[in-house]
């Protein structure tokens, strides 16, 4: 698995779990909804952990990114709220942090 896809995977597994719990606390859905939010957010951590960089640090900094644009998708698609160019803007900021992040040259 590339780093790029334990990235999103990790994304949708952190935002499904987090929307889970939201649910519960704040929409007033049954507990019930606690039990899938803890296995996704347990398979968060498991695929961070796939991401090719030997600090974890650095796999948490990157993989913000991600998370800040599959954030974005998640409030467009499952909320029904359009993403303004602010938060387009700022995502390709967090995309441009990640990638200098990520790939930028490593003193030996």
């Amino acid at each position: 698995m590339t780093t790029f896809a334990a990235f999103i995977g990790a994304a949708l597994a952190e935002i499904a779990g987090c929307f889970a719990f939201w649910a519960w606390a704040r929409m007033n859905a049954s507990a019930l909804w606690l039990l899938p939010g803890i296995a996704s957010l347990l398979a968060f951590a498991s695929l961070l952990t796939l991401a090719d960089t030997a600090a974890a640090g650095r796999a948490y900094a990157a993989y913000g990114g991600i998370y800040v644009v599959a954030s974005l998708i998640w409030l467009r698609l499952v909320e029904g709220v359009h993403p303004d160019g602010w938060d387009l803007a700022g995502a390709g900021l967090c995309l441009a942090g990640m990638a200098v992040i990520l790939y930028g040259p490593r003193a030996a």
